[in-house]
């Protein structure tokens, strides 16, 4: 699994290892002894899926104090512009913007925010 930075502090882009031969392809997408050893401490307790017809936008995310929400987002079929702004007050990357292509059929891109 490998984890790389984003240009938002608490953003990253999740690569897991793609294991893929002639019958598809199998990857761990989430691992929480190797996300605990990254500095990952997410502490997941829901997991959700929503389906999106052709050019559709889904809403702003934005939680705070008790119900603030780490996401893991993975795209099972076609291409997502997924997009972060942060809009902490007080952070160091406070108003940046960080954005990703999740592609399904690059099953190693996911985004936790």
């Amino acid at each position: 699994m490998k984890i790389i930075n984003t240009a938002i502090e608490g953003v990253y882009i999740i690569e897991p290892q793609v294991f893929e031969d002639n019958r598809g392809y199998f990857f761990e997408s989430y691992n929480k002894q190797k996300m605990d050893e990254a500095g990952l401490k997410y502490d997941f307790i829901q997991d959700n899926q929503s389906m999106s017809k052709y050019g559709t936008i889904r809403g702003i995310h934005f939680q705070k104090g008790d119900f603030a929400q780490a996401k893991l987002v993975r795209v099972l079929e076609g291409t997502v512009l997924d997009v972060a702004v942060d809009l902490r007050k007080g952070s160091k990357t406070f108003g940046t913007v960080s954005y990703t292509h999740l592609r399904a059929h690059e099953p190693a891109a996911n985004l936790v925010c």
